[in-house]
């Protein structure tokens, strides 16, 4: 009862610290000049995925590397398959000619990437320094970029940003926002080892592995800003911004959050960042598998129609039924594993390519 207590507080307490810190640090970037968008697609994607960084931070600190990756890895399932096709089931959401040419691909190679890296069991210094790099480089692109042709960006609506330069805004003034950054941080920082820790317990508790528990209800409590980003973007029509925060925090799970814990992992007494075996064998290229099946998705008319969206959720069931799988021990889920790995992925795939297709009329 104590550890679910304290997994509920640990939730609330990365909700709320990534809100907080999201309208701080917007308000200073507006402040300080930079445009709209570029705030939406650095700060905003990084306050969406703060709760994840926190927490794989504070699992490899304390030794528990395998929910640091499952928490990663899972997060970015989650994001695709279930965030995405929830906020598409809600409303058909067009699809910005940018997130086809630019953002998808990043995505899609940023998975690539960290698959390659994992090969050989682990994340290390080496590769938690080149994550970052990339994640330096490309926010540095992103600014230039905008600065050079604004409209090059994918939008982001104003009403998703605070605007600290109207009168009576109680967030306006620079010491307002300077402590809520603060603030905000202080509460990921607890939020997330309050979580660690309850996690912890509920696994040894319900006879699950770290990572499956990393995978599956860590992964999902660290992705509540995204859902309610992603899900609230969508009742309002706003529809680039809940494209943009999915792909957006995919990407950064990957640069910032397991590169960030690849280097933490190095620098402290584990000497890497450990990815298990069975993350290694399947969820990886899940993951990746997941990213892949949104090209077509994309490109197919720019829209992700609700059939669409209704593949991804029941991708989703089947992956969490998985899991659930692996962490009773159940026979068959080696088989099980390797059929959505080697078969379903990749005929949904091929599927969905097809549908880009001409059509005879």
């Amino acid at each position: 009862m104590l550890a679910t207590l304290l997994f509920l507080a640990g939730l609330v307490a990365l909700v709320v610290g990534a809100s907080v810190l999201v309208r701080g640090a917007s308000g200073l970037a507006l402040r300080l000049g930079i445009s709209p968008l570029v705030v939406g697609l650095t700060v905003v994607a990084f306050g969406t995925s703060a709760p994840e960084m926190a927490v794989t931070t504070s699992a490899v600190l304390s030794g528990r590397a395998d929910m640091a990756i499952g928490n990663a890895v899972g997060s970015n399932i989650f994001n695709v398959l279930f965030v995405l096709g929830l906020a598409a089931l809600i409303t058909p959401l067009t699809v910005h000619r940018q997130v086809i040419r630019q953002e998808a691909p990043i995505m899609v190679g940023c998975a690539a990437l960290l698959v390659a890296l994992s090969q050989d069991g682990h994340v290390g210094l080496f590769d938690g320094v080149l994550l970052l790099g990339l994640l330096v480089a490309y926010t540095v692109f992103l600014i230039l970029q905008s600065r050079a042709d604004p409209r090059s960006v994918a939008t982001v609506s104003d009403d998703d940003l605070p605007h600290p330069a109207e009168p009576g805004r109680w967030d306006a003034g620079v010491p307002v926002q300077l402590g809520l950054v603060l603030l905000g941080l202080v509460l990921l920082v607890a939020g997330s080892h309050a979580l660690v820790s309850a996690a912890t317990t509920l696994a040894r508790w319900l006879g699950m592995s770290e990572a499956v528990i990393g995978l599956t209800i860590v992964a999902v409590g660290t992705s509540l800003p995204e859902v309610a980003a992603s899900i609230a973007a969508s009742f309002k029509g706003e529809r680039d911004m809940a494209i943009g925060n999915v792909v957006g925090s995919c990407v950064f799970n990957i640069l910032g959050v397991v590169g960030l814990g690849g280097l933490a992992a190095s620098l402290g007494t584990a000497g890497a960042l450990v990815v298990p075996e069975h993350i290694l064998r399947v969820d990886l290229w899940v993951m990746l598998a997941t990213t892949l099946a949104c090209l077509p998705v994309f490109i197919s008319g720019r829209t992700i129609a609700r059939w669409e969206a209704a593949l991804l959720l029941g991708y989703y069931a089947a992956y969490t039924a998985y899991l659930v799988m692996v962490s009773q021990r159940y026979g068959g889920t080696d088989v099980f594993g390797d059929i959505i790995v080697s078969v379903v992925m990749p005929l949904t795939i091929v599927t969905l390519a097809a549908s880009l297709l001409p059509r005879r009329r």
